[in-house]
């Protein structure tokens, strides 16, 4: 393979971390603070806590495909390697539809909230800016976009040690308050399990890791240890924010009619009009940090079929000259957000959960193929880290998808069948393989 085809191998571990994080936006758990408050009757941290031991299977799997298959495909290649071509082109064409909508979810916010803020401007000039400057940054590379990255991030970090510190300076800190958010019975269970549900959107962005595995260095290390950091420590955020906030707001009946904007109401709280202030701008740094990172792992999805050629080669096989990024893949994933004009924001995230669901589904079922029966491992330590362990992850992707609402299922469906259908033209009717590259020598050149 031509080096002009091989991507910058650059970023360590905290680069990594600093990417997923972004993806995930550590603000993000203000999104669905005040619904999965009200559906966990105020028991927010443990539906966090349900969340990570659930995300966790999942991830583990991503770590053992990211060592053995460091392709910037992510789900995609990993399937294709273990299951054939063709259910790696539906699986990765359904990944599109987490990674290809989570860029425009995050110009949707930016244009909502900043039209909120400048009402004099529309909403559509917040959205093209947005899209204009993210891709330009994606296009000069993964070194500069980091740098954004860690400064963006900052930013919320800063926001989050003065909301808890303020918090808990306000808080009634007796040990019947202390204990409140974290005493459960049989009766919280259901709301438990539903808002653990709603809150794995907040940890999508953890798998956004495994497609920068060709601009990874020693991507075989770094990558797992950057997964798993990444969830942990998001989890570790998430859990004392919104500890912190039950401790300074408790009484999660009244955020009943307030759902949606509970986190302003919460934000106020705790520290007045300038807290606001400082919520809305941390948070719109956070959204765009993430709309980067996005951007950033679709361009690598669409490179990576292209390398294939199950997409245009010509299109998406090509790197920039001087800094070496998929630009026309950036450029493509650019026009294709400039749907944030039209779509509307329940859509947008309905897409985003089937997709992401499809993708952990088959890669737990790519460790306990690739290992188990491709590789033949025995014993019962094999049976344990490959087998049980991504055998759970299975078990509970589908009950997040037992969760999903019903526009997620019939438009995901309807996105996997025009998916087929391309399929069926490119192997004419399933009569021959899609195209495929030599993975052995890709991996030999990212080692």
């Amino acid at each position: 393979m031509p080096q002009t085809h091989q991507l910058r191998r650059v970023l360590k571990t905290p680069a990594l971390v600093a990417f997923g994080l972004a993806y995930m936006v550590p603000l993000g758990v203000f999104t669905t603070y005040g619904q999965v408050t009200v559906l966990s009757k105020g028991h927010l941290p443990i539906a966090y806590l349900v969340t990570i031991v659930t995300i966790l299977f999942t991830a583990l799997s991503y770590c053992r495909m990211t060592s053995t298959l460091p392709l910037a495909g992510s789900a995609y290649s990993y399937v294709q390697r273990c299951f054939g071509g063709k259910m790696g082109f539906l699986v990765g064409w359904a990944q599109i539809l987490d990674y290809l909508f989570l860029p425009i979810l995050n110009y949707l916010v930016l244009g909502i909230f900043l039209h909120e803020a400048f009402p004099a401007i529309p909403a559509s000039v917040f959205v093209l800016a947005s899209i204009i400057s993210v891709s330009m940054l994606n296009i000069l590379g993964v070194r500069l976009m980091t740098s954004v990255n860690v400064t963006l991030i900052t930013a919320q970090f800063i926001f989050i040690a003065l909301f808890i510190a303020l918090s808990f300076s306000q808080a009634d800190l007796s040990p019947d308050a202390l204990l409140r958010p974290l005493l459960v019975n049989g009766e919280h269970l259901s709301g438990l399990l539903a808002g653990a549900a709603v809150l794995c959107l907040a940890f999508l962005g953890f798998d956004a890791i495994a497609t920068m595995a060709e601009e990874a260095d020693d991507a075989k290390r770094t990558l797992p240890r950057a997964i798993i950091i990444t969830v942990l420590l998001a989890g570790v955020i998430f859990i004392a924010v919104s500890y912190a906030a039950h401790l300074v707001y408790p009484d999660w009946q009244s955020l009943i009619p307030v759902q949606d904007t509970a986190s302003l109401v919460v934000s106020e709280k705790v520290g007045g009009r300038w807290m606001y202030n400082f919520f809305m701008a941390a948070y719109l740094t956070g959204v765009y940090a993430s709309a980067m990172t996005a951007q950033t792992g679709v361009s690598r999805i669409f490179y990576a079929m292209g390398r294939e050629g199950v997409l245009p080669r010509k299109v998406f096989f090509h790197l920039h000259s001087r800094f070496h990024t998929p630009y026309r893949a950036i450029l493509f994933v650019a026009a294709i957000s400039l749907t944030a004009l039209e779509l509307s924001l329940e859509l947008v995230v309905s897409m985003i959960s089937f997709g992401a669901l499809v993708a952990f589904t088959f890669v737990n079922l790519s460790v306990i193929k690739h290992f188990l029966i491709n590789e033949g491992r025995r014993g019962p330590r094999a049976l344990f880290h490959y087998g049980l362990l991504p055998l759970v992850g299975v078990g509970m992707s589908i009950w997040l998808w037992t969760h999903l609402a019903p526009d997620a299922l019939k438009v995901g469906l309807v996105w996997l069948a025009i998916g087929f259908v391309w399929l069926l033209y490119m192997t004419r009717g399933l009569r021959r393989s899609p195209p495929a590259v030599d993975y052995d020598e890709i991996a030999h050149l990212i080692k």
